[in-house]
C-alpha cells in the first residue's frame, strides 16, 4: 500500500517533468496522451485502495522521511490516507482525468500546448500533496502550489493584458487568505508542539470551548478557506479567472482547488467544533456568498461568468453545510458539484468552440440542432444544478436544505430562495443558449459544428455521474437511513463531538416533515423552470447589455459595483501610496543621498587646496599639529 501511495502522488509529477523538459520535442498526441495517463492511472490506484477501504478502517500514515525540527516540534514528509482522503483523490484524478483527456481537442490548435499539459499536471501534482499530506505544513506546500498554478494557468494567454491583470489579482488575494492559514498553523504548531493532523486532534480537547485561543486558530484557518474557496470578501478573483482557458475554469475553479477551504475545514473538524462562534461565522459568509453570487448570476451575459458565480455560490452552499456542522453533508455536495459543474464548464466550452471563440450569450441561440451531444449533456447539468428529481444536485442540496430546516426554519426559507434563483439564472443560461434563433454572425453560422469524440466523451462521463451520482449518499426518503452512507464513512475523520454535533443536525427533522420539505423545493424547481421557459422561449425575451439594464437586473448585471469600490477604496489607495512612496523616495531619500554625495565632493575639493605637494606647507602644518598637541595636553594636566 505504502508503494501505491506514493505513485498516486509521483505519477502526475512524472508527467510534468517529461512534458516540462521534453515537451517541445515531442508530438503533440504523445503530450497528451502521457499527461492524461498519468492522472487516469492514478485514479486506478486510488479506486483499488478505495476497493480496501471501508468505515471501520484506521488512517494510513506513510512516514517518507523527517523533514526538520524547530522548537521541539517535528515536521515529517509523509502521507495520510483515509476516508476524507480518498475521498477527493477520486474527485481530483477521476475529473481530472476526463478534464485533460478534454483538453487534447480543445488545445489542439495552440501554439502552447505543451505547458498547458505541463502546467495541468504540475496543478493535479501540488492538489495531491493538499489533501494527502500527513501535516498541515504539506496541505500549505499543497496549498501554495495550487495558487501557482492558478497563476500560471489563468494567465496562459498572457499576451493579453487583461488575462495578465487576471491571473495577479487571483494570485495577490488568494495570499490575503494564505497569510491568514499560515498564521493558523504557527498557532496549533506553537500550542501543540506538532503539526500532523493525528496529534493535533488527539490535543484538541486541552483548548476551552470557544476559548480566545481557539477562536484565533480557527479564524486563521477559516480566512486561508474564504481565500481559497473565494468567498466574501475574497471572491472577485473567481469570476475574473475565467480568462483562462475553459478546461481550467472546470478543472480548478470548478472541481478541485475552489473546494481547498472546504477539505480544510472538514480535515480540522476537531478544532471547529470546539469553537461554535467561528462556526457561526461560517454560516453567515456562506449566506452571504451565496446570496451576492446568485443575484449576480441573473443578469450576466458572459456563458462562463454566469457558470463562475454559480461556483461561488455553490460554495456558499458548502460552507453553509460546515457551519451548520454538518460535514458529511459538505462533502457531499463538494462531490456532486464536482460533476455537474465540470459537466457545465466543459459543455460551456464545447459551445464557446463551435461558436469561434463566442462566450457572448446575446450572440448565441438555436444551437441545440447543430450540436447535440453538448446540447443534451448540457441540459443534463443544468437539471442537475437546477434540482431536478432524483439528479445529484436535487439529492445533495435537499440534504443541506433539511439541516438548515433542523437548526432554524428561517435558514430553511433563506435557502429555498437562493435555491430557486440558481434554477432561475441556470434555465436563462440554457435557454439563451441553446433556444430561439440563432443571433450570430453568418461566419460563426458556417463554423458551427460538433466537437470531436475527445470533447464529447467527458461531457457524456460527467453526465451520467450527474445524474447517478446522488444515489451514493441515499437519502432517507428512498429508506436507507437518514444520509448513513456519507456520514459512517467519514465517521472515523471526524472527533466523537464532531460526529455527535453532525447527527443531531442530519436527524433533527421527522420523515413527514422531510416530505413537506422537500415536495416544496420540487414545486419550486417546475415553477421557476416555467416562468423562466416562457420568457426566454414564449415570450422570446432577450439579454440586453449592461448598460441597457435599469433598475435591480442593472445592479445584478454590475455586480452591484464590488468591483468598482474595491477598486476605488483598494487599488487606487494603494497605487496612491505607491505614488507618495515614489515621491518619498525621490524628494527625500535620494535628495539625502546626494547631499551627503556633496558633501564628500566639497570636503574632498578643500583638502585638495592643502595637499598640494609643497613641502613647505606640509612641514608648516605638521609643526602647528604638534603644537596644537602640545598646547591641549599641558591644559588637560
Amino acid at each position: 500500500m505504502e508503494n501505491l501511495i506514493y505513485a498516486i502522488v509521483l505519477l502526475p509529477l512524472i508527467g510534468f517533468l517529461i512534458n516540462g523538459l521534453f515537451g517541445k520535442n515531442l508530438p503533440k498526441i504523445v503530450v497528451g496522451s502521457l499527461a492524461t495517463a498519468a492522472v487516469f492511472v492514478s485514479f486506478c490506484i486510488a479506486v483499488s485502495l478505495f476497493l480496501k477501504f471501508d468505515s471501520e478502517s484506521p488512517a494510513v500514515v506513510v512516514k517518507a522521511f523527517e523533514w526538520f525540527r524547530v522548537n521541539g516540534v517535528q515536521i515529517n514528509f509523509g502521507f495520510q490516507i483515509d476516508q476524507l482522503s480518498l475521498m477527493m483523490v477520486m474527485i481530483i484524478t477521476g475529473i481530472g482525468s476526463l478534464i485533460h483527456l478534454y483538453s487534447i481537442g480543445y488545445m489542439s490548435h495552440d501554439k502552447g500546448f505543451y505547458k498547458f499539459f505541463t502546467y495541468l499536471n504540475l496543478f493535479i501534482f501540488s492538489m495531491l500533496l493538499l489533501v494527502m499530506g500527513s501535516n498541515y505544513m504539506i496541505l500549505f506546500i499543497g496549498w501554495e502550489g495550487v495558487g501557482l498554478c492558478s497563476y500560471l494557468l489563468i494567465g496562459f494567454w498572457y499576451t493579453n493584458e487583461e488575462y495578465g491583470k487576471a491571473a495577479r489579482k487571483a494570485f495577490i488575494m488568494n495570499r490575503i487568505g494564505d497569510l491568514g492559514l499560515l498564521i493558523g498553523i504557527f498557532m496549533i504548531a506553537s500550542q501543540t508542539n506538532s503539526v500532523d493532523y493525528i496529534s493535533v486532534a488527539q490535543n484538541a480537547a486541552k483548548f476551552e470551548l470557544d476559548g480566545n485561543i481557539i477562536i484565533f486558530i480557527t479564524a486563521s484557518l477559516f480566512i486561508g478557506a474564504v481565500g481559497k474557496s473565494a468567498q466574501v470578501p475574497l471572491y472577485t478573483w473567481l469570476p475574473d479567472a475565467m480568462a483562462g482557458p475553459t478546461p481550467v475554469s472546470a478543472l480548478i475553479h470548478a472541481a478541485t482547488m475552489v473546494t481547498a477551504g472546504i477539505y480544510l475545514v472538514v480535515r480540522s473538524n476537531f478544532l471547529f467544533t470546539l469553537a461554535p462562534t467561528v462556526q457561526g461565522g461560517i454560516l453567515l459568509i456562506g449566506f452571504l456568498t451565496a446570496a451576492l453570487a446568485g443575484f449576480y448570476a441573473l443578469r450576466q451575459n458572459d456563458i462562463k461568468k454566469v457558470l463562475a458565480y454559480s461556483t461561488v455560490s455553490q460554495l456558499g452552499f458548502m460552507f453553509i453545510a460546515l457551519g451548520l456542522g454538518a460535514y458529511s453533508t459538505a462533502m457531499f455536495h463538494v462531490m456532486t458539484h464536482a460533476f455537474f459543474k465540470a459537466l457545465l464548464f466543459l459543455g460551456a466550452g464545447s459551445v464557446i468552440h463551435a461558436m469561434s471563440n463566442e462566450q457572448d450569450m446575446r450572440f448565441m441561440g438555436g444551437l441545440k440542432k447543430v450540436i447535440p451531444i453538448t446540447h443534451i449533456t448540457f441540459l443534463i447539468g443544468t437539471l442537475a444544478i437546477s434540482g431536478f428529481p432524483l439528479l445529484s444536485g436535487m439529492i445533495s442540496k435537499d440534504e443541506i436544505l433539511v439541516a438548515a430546516f433542523a437548526k432554524n426554519p428561517i435558514y430553511w426559507v433563506m435557502l429555498f430562495i437562493l435555491a430557486a434563483t440558481t434554477a432561475a439564472y441556470m434555465f436563462r443560461l440554457y435557454y439563451l443558449t441553446f433556444h430561439g434563433e440563432f443571433r450570430g454572425t453568418e461566419e460563426q453560422k458556417h463554423h458551427l459544428h460538433e466537437s470531436p469524440m475527445n470533447m464529447t466523451l467527458p461531457l457524456i462521463v460527467l453526465a451520467i455521474l450527474s445524474v447517478i451520482g446522488g444515489f451514493i449518499n441515499l437519502p432517507h426518503f428512498i429508506g436507507h437511513g437518514h444520509y448513513a452512507k456519507l456520514m459512517e464513512w467519514l465517521k472515523p475523520v471526524l472527533t466523537p463531538e464532531s460526529f455527535k454535533q453532525m447527527e443531531m443536525t442530519l436527524s433533527g427533522v421527522d420523515f413527514n416533515t422531510e416530505m413537506i420539505l422537500l415536495g416544496a423545493t420540487i414545486l419550486m424547481f417546475f415553477t421557476v423552470w416555467f416562468i423562466v421557459k416562457n420568457m426566454y422561449v414564449n415570450k422570446k425575451k432577450m439579454a440586453l447589455a449592461e448598460e441597457e439594464y435599469t433598475g435591480w437586473e442593472k445592479l445584478s448585471a454590475k455586480k452591484l459595483y464590488v468591483d468598482e469600490l474595491y477598486n476605488a477604496l483598494i487599488v487606487k489607495t494603494f497605487e496612491g501610496l505607491g505614488r507618495g512612496g515614489k515621491m518619498f523616495d525621490k524628494g527625500v531619500l535620494d535628495r539625502f543621498v546626494d547631499y551627503i554625495g556633496e558633501g564628500a565632493e566639497d570636503s574632498g575639493r578643500s583638502m585638495k587646496r592643502v595637499q598640494n605637494g609643497n613641502v613647505e606647507n606640509y612641514v608648516l602644518i605638521m609643526t602647528l599639529a604638534v603644537g596644537i598637541i602640545l598646547i591641549v595636553n599641558f591644559i588637560l594636566q
